[in-house]
């Protein structure tokens, strides 16, 4: 195992909260609603889920703009995600829009799609390991600064 990633979690209380670290040491908290008896304190693991998609995208994407001399201030990306009805209640479809802030016009619009499409093909493996599994799509828009 060359490439594994250890990720270690403990209980910070009674209820449903808990700590990860991973082994870069950084720590993530996550917890349940309350509804479900956690204290809705932090992220749930499905949530977390989207925010990892979301997150792998959008550092493939700003690496891509950046090789290819886009000119931007920022990158907004908004997931939507839609769950099954029954248990284990998984994403069925996640819905992914990407604004750019750019004064590049046309040329930032296709670079962004491009960067997109090669994140979400090729690079992402958050998005990877979730094909075939979730309808994933895709929007880009840019806004001039």
């Amino acid at each position: 195992m060359a490439n594994a990633l250890k990720v270690k979690l403990a209980s910070v209380n009674q209820d449903m909260t808990f700590a990860a670290k991973s082994n870069s040491g950084h720590f993530t908290i996550m917890d349940a609603k309350a509804e479900v008896g956690g204290n809705g304190a932090a992220a749930t693991p499905i949530e977390l889920l989207l925010e990892s998609l979301g997150g792998c995208q959008g550092m493939d994407t700003l690496a891509i703009l950046k090789k290819k001399r886009i000119s931007f201030t920022h990158l907004d990306i908004e997931l939507i995600g839609d769950r099954a009805e029954e248990h284990p209640k998984v994403y069925t479809d996640i819905h992914i829009k990407f604004t750019l802030y750019s004064n590049e016009g046309e040329k930032a619009l296709k670079s962004l799609q491009r960067a997109v499409e090669l994140s979400h093909e090729k690079y992402c493996s958050v998005a990877a390991m979730l094909k075939g599994n979730v309808n994933i799509t895709h929007e880009t828009e840019v806004i001039p600064e």
